[in-house]
């Protein structure tokens, strides 16, 4: 996906195309909100296969293995489909990738905090379709519908009587001190130290949980925000790279591009023109 932000409204005419022939399991380069109103999502994710009827909610993270078949149920099928690169919301991404590991789909009651999601989705597609449209205004309103989800989430934990496992809630204490930390220069040591224990068991954890050793998952927080300060800033590439932790523009540069595929010029050159 080349857009930094994307939305449509999946219906009955494209929802019998897919499921005629469905694509193979497969991954993103992008993150994917599916907010489904009507009908059935079968959605092969984690290795497994679950079918969930709307009202729902389905959470895609970028390299995800996964596929989605959208069904007609009563002769109705309605989905918002919202794709987004990590970097359109920074501060939310890795909060998202915690919320959502282990449980990308949620079943919703039709309920009024259901419809005002609904109503999010249109307000944000509306947007999308000015002259000019205002992506800092999607930003918000995407933030918005994922508060809302989130709320909604907590909710229905708390009356399943829900309870993490050790692991999940140590990972998201590692993501809660990797956000205030990753602009330091520091690697596993540092933050295993902070969790009380081994850096051998945080990599497992950060294993099993998102299939990412630690050194990669702080990596690829660092390149979220580098991508997010070369494309809201005039920084310079060498600014940048210091305020993330790299004492030399060369590594940085070097590490960038063998994450992204491109050098941090290339990239916001990119960007500039996409916005613009």
């Amino acid at each position: 996906m080349n857009e930094l932000f994307k939305i449509f409204r999946l219906q009955i005419d494209e929802a019998k195309k897919i499921s005629a022939s469905p694509d193979e399991p497969h991954q993103h380069d992008f993150e994917e909100l599916i907010i489904g109103i009507d009908g059935v999502l079968e959605h092969f994710i984690d290795f497994q296969s679950e079918k969930i009827n709307a009202p729902c909610v389905s959470f895609v993270t970028k390299g995800k293995v996964h596929r989605v078949i959208p069904q007609l149920k009563n002769g109705k099928c309605d989905f918002w489909v919202l794709r987004f690169k990590s970097e359109f919301i920074p501060e939310t991404t890795f909060q998202l990738y915690s919320y959502y590991h282990g449980h990308a789909n949620i079943q919703m009651k039709k309920s009024d905090c259901f419809y005002r999601l609904v109503s999010l989705c249109e307000m944000i597609y509306g947007e999308t379709k000015q002259e000019i449209p205002d992506y800092s205004v999607v930003r918000h309103l995407l933030s918005a519908l994922f508060t809302m989800i989130e709320s909604e989430r907590r909710k229905s934990e708390i009356a399943d009587v829900t309870i993490l496992k050790t692991q999940n809630t140590t990972f998201k204490n590692f993501l809660k001190i990797l956000e205030e930390n990753f602009h330091r220069p520091d690697g596993v040591d540092f933050y295993a130290e902070k969790l009380f224990m081994s850096g051998r068991n945080l990599n497992i954890i950060c294993q099993n949980i998102l299939h990412q050793s630690v050194s990669e998952i702080i990596e690829t927080r660092k390149l979220i925000e580098a991508k997010n300060l070369l494309t809201s800033t005039d920084k310079s590439i060498s600014e940048i790279g210091f305020e993330l932790g790299y004492n030399e523009k060369a590594y940085f540069t070097n590490v960038f591009k063998k994450k992204s595929g491109q050098t941090p010029t290339e990239f916001r050159e990119e960007m500039r023109k996409l916005i613009s």
